[in-house]
């Protein structure tokens, strides 16, 4: 089932600067398929797991997870799923007068349209944009931020010089892999050793490359991922600290106060968001 949503403000006029249309995410079915079709704004997709393959003028490409690809206006483009092993893809469709302008500081073309994944953003940007949505009053705002802030990343991922077709090094598959897990999984009994066991990594191996990719290790980033997660919880209103701590992988509610006051400052009980805060 694909989880789609649409930007709340419309774009400032006709033919934007830059505007963020959508987003989505899709565990696809076996063998599923999209086209031959023409667009009228780009598509980007991103590849979370599994297998599929791209046809974008005569070139045929097989991604799988940490990479992403292109669709551009006006060409005919078809994508499909592995049959064995079907792709998780999220995407943004986009469009504007800067656009081409940025694409034009990187490698890619409507015929060259795959490109590795940075693991510190791309992977989360369907979460990162579902959260700003629920803002009325500022999601537009964010979403075209976030929107730059890609494009920006996207010419060190596929820089103009670069003439090779674009593969993810094994370790930024690693480190993606690693992310996806804590993402899906932060709210379970999870460890380091755990990760790597699911990867079939060595834990210190594991531990290295990932905070050379993320900039911290992965205990620390999934401490602070479940506490993001508990602050989100929390600033509903309506969760006891107990709920909000079993929903954020710790069984001891009060492990879990003492490791949420260290991290944000404040005991659960007392937390109130920014927002909140600054209207007393």
């Amino acid at each position: 089932m694909a989880l789609f949503h649409y930007n709340p403000d419309g774009p400032s006029r006709d033919n934007p600067a830059m505007y963020l249309h959508y987003w989505g995410k899709e565990d696809c079915v076996p063998g599923h398929a999209v086209g031959p079709l023409i667009r009228d704004h780009y598509k980007v997709h991103f590849v979370h797991k599994g297998i599929g393959r791209v046809r974008a003028g005569d070139s045929i490409y097989e991604l799988t997870a940490g990479q992403g690809f292109f669709i551009y206006p006006h060409v005919v483009t078809y994508y499909e799923a592995d049959r064995d092993e079907p792709w998780t893809y999220s995407w943004i469709g986009f469009q504007g007068d800067e656009v081409e302008r940025a694409l034009s500081r990187t490698s890619l073309t409507a015929e060259r349209p795959v490109f590795p994944m940075d693991v510190r953003l791309m992977p989360a940007l369907y979460e990162r944009m579902s959260e700003i949505e629920s803002d009325e009053r500022s999601a537009g705002l964010y979403l075209q931020a976030l929107l730059y802030e890609f494009l920006a990343v996207l010419t060190t991922v596929a820089p103009l010089h670069d003439t090779g077709r674009s593969h993810p090094r094994k370790q930024d598959v690693y480190v993606h892999q690693s992310l996806e897990f804590i993402h899906t999984h932060y709210g379970e009994d999870l460890s380091v050793s755990q990760l790597a066991r699911t990867l079939g990594l060595d834990r210190k191996y594991l531990s290295a490359i990932f905070k050379a990719s993320v900039g911290v290790p992965p205990q620390q980033y999934l401490l602070r991922y479940r506490m993001d997660k508990a602050c989100e919880l929390l600033a509903e209103g309506k969760y006891t600290v107990g709920e909000v701590a079993r929903s954020v992988g710790y069984r001891d509610a009060l492990l879990f106060s003492r490791m949420f006051r260290k991290a944000k400052g404040v005991p659960p009980k007392e937390y109130r968001p920014l927002e909140a805060a600054g209207r007393h």
